[in-house]
């Protein structure tokens, strides 16, 4: 890995009245990292964000990770690059690796029909009666869904044919492969991910599985911003399940060694991560802006791939990836305030100004 240097950075929140100093971890390189670090901090504050971690990896080395604004206000606990925040639907590219090192080794078909090894059935004429706008237009017959179409948000309608974010059915993806591998889902992300990507400092949690010690310490709470713009302590959050589509805590260098071993092909094969990474086609030959566990999109003649992460008034994550550019940009917060509401039904990063400065820094874009 390329040696680090360290600047000391003083950054002043102004909207709160709070003041933080953290090293900033950067290597040497054309871009201007301060700069790019000072925009973040603004944004940072423009937002009513408490506290931010950023990790930028380039040619497979971590180039750049940071802590800005706090992760503790009310005990005066400063943001770092290793601070663990919940990371919401961040956690679908590291499920979908698990899926395809199942399929990989045999264990997982993502095209045979589920209610072969599943109650897939049952769940899908329960859930299509919901009022929940992600049951809206769940077509449960004929019975045809396959992981993939789940995998890659292309479940509900007719089956393979159009793209709609669902995290409701991402998450019930855990189930069939929990029961084809015979063991639970977070089990399955420890073995697959988690060890072989030496993310020391992540875990999972649901109602079933309390966040070890370790990591409790290290997590952020999450806040909340009022009309009044005062940022206050979030409610506890609601408990989940053992599903595919979050339950994951980590920090910013985890998710970059979660990179570093991605491209290295030490998780899945390259022929898997070029499926995952790769738009999916849809039944009448529409190219989808989704793979399997990543958006994918075209922009000022790049493909971005990336994944959000948004825990309504609690937590924000991105995750961008340039694979022609060998270069990632992660981005984790206590607040909602990455959040730029992208349509469910498309993928529009362009639209995050975390993007831009990024883009703008890094891609000369």
């Amino acid at each position: 890995m390329k040696k680090l240097v360290i600047l000391q950075v003083l950054l002043a929140s102004h909207s709160s009245g709070l003041a933080a100093q953290d090293p900033v971890h950067m290597g040497a390189g054309p871009h201007d990292v301060a700069a790019f670090v000072q925009r973040l901090e603004s944004l940072r504050e423009e937002a009513s964000i408490p506290g931010l971690s950023v990790a930028v990896v380039k040619d497979q080395a971590i180039v750049l990770a940071a802590g800005l604004g706090y992760a503790d206000i009310e005990n005066g606990v400063p943001a770092t690059a290793e601070t663990a925040y919940d990371v919401a639907s961040l956690a679908k590219p590291l499920s979908a690796v698990v899926a395809l090192r199942l399929m990989e080794t045999g264990v997982l078909d993502l095209d045979v029909p589920m209610v072969g090894y599943s109650d897939w059935g049952d769940f899908c004429t329960d859930f299509s009666e919901q009022p929940s706008i992600f049951a809206r237009d769940l077509r449960c017959q004929p019975a045809d869904h396959t992981l993939r179409h789940l995998l890659s948000h292309t479940a509900t309608g007719t089956a393979g044919i159009r793209f709609s974010y669902n995290p409701v059915l991402y998450s019930w993806a855990s189930r069939p492969i929990m029961a084809a591998a015979d063991a639970s889902f977070s089990n399955l992300v420890e073995e697959h991910v988690f060890m072989p990507a030496g993310m020391g400092t992540s875990a999972r949690k649901h109602r079933d599985l309390p966040l070890r010690e370790d990591l409790s310490q290290r997590l952020a709470p999450p806040y909340q911003v009022d009309s009044a713009g005062t940022i206050l302590r979030a409610p506890n959050l609601s408990p989940q399940g053992d599903g595919a589509a979050g339950g994951v805590v980590t920090t910013v260098l985890d998710l970059a060694r979660f990179d570093i071993a991605f491209d290295q092909g030490t998780l899945v094969s390259a022929e898997s991560r070029a499926e995952m990474m790769a738009p999916t086609m849809s039944g009448s030959g529409e190219v989808l802006p989704y793979g399997l566990g990543w958006f994918v999109q075209e922009y000022q003649g790049y493909t971005l791939v990336w994944h959000s992460g948004w825990w309504e008034d609690a937590y924000s994550a991105l995750y961008l990836k340039m694979p022609a550019l060998d270069l990632s940009f992660i981005l984790l917060a206590n607040s909602e305030g990455i959040w730029w509401d992208n349509p469910l039904d498309r993928a529009e990063v362009q639209r995050s100004e975390f993007v831009q400065a990024f883009l703008q820094t890094f891609a000369g874009q």
